[in-house]
C-alpha cells in the first residue's frame, strides 16, 4: 500500500492507497473537497466537523439517487433524472439535517 498526500478544505492528509487506486482516490478527494468548500463558502456553517457531516450527507444522497436511477428499468422513459443535492427537496433529508444540526448544536465547541 502506498501513501499519498492530499488536501481537503486546506488541511493536509496522508492517505493509504492500494496500488493502482490513486486516480480513483484523488477523484474522491476532489469530490469531498469540492462539497466541503461549497458548504463553507455558502457561509452558513463554520465548524469543520459540521461541514464534513453535511458534505457526507450530500454525497451519500447523490449516490443514492444515482443507484436508484440505475435500478430503474432502462426502457422506463418517464424515470426522473438523478437530483443533485442542491435541488433535493426530500423531506426526510431535510429532517435528518435538522436533527444533525440540533445534535451538533448541543456541543459547546461548535460555532
Amino acid at each position: 500500500m502506498k501513501h499519498i498526500d492530499v488536501q481537503i478544505m486546506g488541511q493536509s492528509y496522508v492517505l493509504g492507497c492500494p496500488e493502482g487506486g490513486e486516480p480513483q482516490l484523488r477523484e474522491a478527494v476532489d469530490r469531498v473537497d469540492s462539497a466541503m468548500c461549497k458548504i463553507r463558502d455558502a457561509g452558513k456553517v463554520k465548524a469543520r466537523d459540521r461541514i464534513a457531516v453535511l458534505a457526507a450527507l450530500n454525497l451519500a444522497f447523490d449516490l443514492g439517487q444515482v443507484e436508484k436511477a440505475k435500478a430503474a428499468p432502462a426502457n422506463d422513459a418517464q424515470a426522473p433524472a438523478p437530483v443533485s443535492s442542491n435541488e433535493a427537496t426530500d423531506p426526510r433529508l431535510t429532517q435528518l439535517v435538522q436533527r444533525l444540526d440540533q445534535a451538533l448544536a448541543g456541543d459547546g465547541h461548535l460555532l
